[in-house]
């Protein structure tokens, strides 16, 4: 059984997932999106109030230990008037808060319009704001990453596609599925060209060597023969690309 709450440490107020389960000890981490507690059954109300507090401790220490931990959980904040630049495409926001349910958006030209519901508590609405923005960039970009793509495998695989789809991601760049359908993260849309391309390039291979075998790289490099240099980039600077 999961219970979802929120703890506040050095002002960051953060998603606290506290697990109940058939289990003897207590354990406690930093995920992705939130801090989870794992508890036993049987647990008293004074006991878990008491564990909450330890862990509050515990993720304090761990951000000073290693601040780069906290920005998994801070949530950039868009206002009108903000500008955001994605490739060489310059956007500008505008944010209306409507009496409304639900979030909704799109693009005009350069202008992202946001309609965000104003009974949505604060830190949603931000939550809401960035997906909002990553997928309706991710449809603006689509027709030019689909034809970079069809481009690149006309010239050097010549290989069916089935689908190609641009979503956000945290955990790869890009995938290809047995079905033959190529995705790529839409955080990639903010690297240089060549970069992209070496994405591309990577997923495309796949369609030819599934995994990442010495003939796989070996297609890849026949392609982009400096495509380390663009593995490297992303290495160096892939944890900046987001919106």
């Amino acid at each position: 059984m999961k219970q979802k709450t929120q703890i506040e440490v050095n002002g960051m107020k953060l998603p606290l997932d506290v697990w109940v389960e058939h289990r003897r000890d207590i354990r406690f981490s930093i995920a992705r999106k939130s801090i989870n507690l794992r508890v036993p059954y049987g647990i008293s109300q004074k006991e878990l109030t008491e564990q909450i507090e330890f862990v509050k401790g515990w993720v304090k220490k761990i951000f000073d230990e290693k601040p780069e931990l906290k920005d998994r959980f801070h949530i950039k904040s868009y206002h009108t008037g903000d500008t955001l630049t994605v490739g060489r495409r310059t956007y500008i926001i505008d944010i209306k808060l409507l009496d409304k349910k639900n979030h909704s958006g799109n693009i005009q030209g350069t202008t992202i319009f946001l309609k965000l519901s104003a009974h949505a508590p604060e830190n949603d609405r931000h939550k809401a704001a960035k997906k909002l923005i990553s997928r309706l960039v991710a449809h603006d970009f689509l027709p030019d990453i689909f034809l970079k793509t069809h481009e690149i495998n006309d010239t050097f695989f010549q290989e069916e596609i089935n689908k190609i789809s641009i979503k956000y991601n945290h955990s790869n760049w890009g995938s290809c599925s047995s079905k033959r359908n190529l995705n790529f993260s839409s955080r990639l849309l903010f690297a240089p060209d060549d970069v992209i391309d070496y994405v591309i390039i990577h997923e495309l291979a796949h369609l030819k060597e599934a995994n990442h075998s010495p003939k796989f790289w070996a297609i890849v490099a026949k392609a982009m023969p400096d495509y380390k240099e663009k593995e490297k980039w992303l290495n160096t600077h892939g944890k900046n690309l987001d919106f």
